[in-house]
């Protein structure tokens, strides 16, 4: 009878698969992608790119998402947050979970084609690939640079929005992925240093793992200050105005405030402080550039 129940128990639910996807992860991709969507036109977006290409880019992700979890199920039974993950418990088999990232990454690339253009849906590929291969198959194990160089393929969402409405590439949609792959660095170095134990526990080569706590608050006071200028230029080409400046300097500021605490400890548990706040930065951010975009004001340089 035990073993029936135990049967039954591992048997997988939706939620199972709605947990390989990353749901979190993904709605956070899929705000930046629709503000970038919002951004590229002073019009209205229409409905079909609107709803079909943010579902599009939403279940790449996913299917990037679901193949993280097959590869990295070895890790995720030894780290506390995620011990508890449908490949880890059995109730999901890898198998699986690679069939079922693969048919969202088809009907993702599918809806991208048909509703948005081919330069939306390839890019949306190379990024998905760059995740899910070159970020969880290789360079999460190989170097403690691997946040810095994998963050280009989660910086992308904003851009594919940009592109998935005018069809072509331009300055402003680079540096809104700039903008996310200069943010990415100090908010999971924060989180790295707050679970370093996890990750030396797994061998994973995080720079708080590999070159001690000092050197990584260093580096995420360093990022930090690269995210506050970088912030700033979207008002400096005349992409924003003073609404987004403002808000621009005010949540960089306190960005700068957290990462400075940090680095001289002068605040109880500041690490996951930093990694919490860094998620409301970037979500605050990107509504004030929404925010601006159909409210400007503008001052004369």
């Amino acid at each position: 009878m035990a073993s029936v129940l135990s049967s039954t128990r591992s048997q997988p639910g939706w939620r199972d698969y709605l947990e390989l996807t990353k749901p979190k992860v993904v709605l956070l991709m899929l705000i930046t992608s629709l503000i970038g969507m919002l951004l590229a036109t002073r019009g209205g977006v229409a409905w079909q790119v609107l709803l079909f290409g943010n579902l599009g880019i939403g279940l790449c992700a996913g299917g990037a998402a679901a193949v993280n979890h097959v590869v990295d199920r070895r890790i995720d039974s030894i780290m506390a947050r995620t011990h508890r993950r449908p490949l880890v418990e059995g109730r999901v088999s890898p198998s699986v979970a690679l069939g079922f990232a693969l048919i969202l990454a088809l009907a993702g690339m599918s809806l991208l084609l048909a509703f948005t253009n081919p330069l939306t849906a390839w890019l949306t590929l190379a990024s998905l690939l760059g995740y899910a291969a070159l970020y969880t198959g290789f360079l999460k194990r190989a170097t403690p640079q691997n946040i810095v160089i994998g963050g280009l393929a989660g910086a992308a969402p904003p851009m594919l929005g940009w592109v998935a409405v005018t069809g072509h590439l331009s300055a402003e949609p680079l540096l809104l992925v700039l903008i996310i792959f200069a943010w990415t660095p100090p908010h999971f170095w924060a989180l790295c240093l707050h679970r370093k134990d996890e990750y030396a526990k797994a061998e994973i080569p995080m720079l708080p793992v590999t070159h001690g706590e000092h050197y990584t608050k260093l580096h995420i006071l360093l990022y930090s200050l690269v995210l506050f200028a970088v912030s700033l230029m979207p008002f400096t080409i005349h992409m924003s105005g003073l609404i987004y400046l403002l808000a621009a300097l005010a949540l960089g500021a306190r960005f700068l405030d957290w990462a400075w605490a940090l680095y001289r400890d002068s605040r109880p548990h500041a690490a996951i402080g930093t990694f919490k706040y860094s998620i409301a930065y970037l979500f605050l951010l990107f509504i004030a550039l929404l925010v601006d975009h159909y409210l400007p004001v503008h001052v004369a340089l």
